[in-house]
């Protein structure tokens, strides 16, 4: 019966627990990495990272395809333009920059995935 009741009272606080968690807001730190890149990459870069979004579809120049853009770019560069945006590294001043709206972190979740896309 003890038993019983130990499990119960577990199973009720692991319910409290994911009723709260459920509650909290997941800002863009919940976000996936595919999620981050579609909502602040994507409209220029587009989905593929061909460059073929359709706000990229006008800029002028046009965003690159990552596929060609990145080859010889080291993570560290990358992180840099996403931060700074293009004209502060000599990329297109098109390039906004995300270092105050994005965290480190996820600036990081989002060069793995541009990587992914680059292959």
């Amino acid at each position: 019966m003890r038993g019983m009741r130990r499990r119960l009272k577990n199973g009720a606080a692991a319910v409290v627990v994911a009723a709260l968690l459920a509650s909290v807001p997941l800002g863009a730190q919940g976000q996936d990495a595919k999620q981050l890149y579609e909502k602040q990459c994507g409209s220029c870069h587009g989905a593929g990272g061909k460059g073929d979004g359709p706000v990229g579809k006008i800029l002028k120049p046009p965003p690159g395809d990552f596929a060609t853009t990145l080859k010889g770019t080291s993570d560290a560069d990358v992180i840099k333009i996403i931060k700074e945006g293009g004209k502060p590294v000599g990329k297109s001043v098109s390039m906004p920059a995300y270092g105050s709206k994005l965290s480190d972190d996820q600036i990081k979740e989002i060069v793995q995935y541009i990587k992914g896309l680059s292959h």
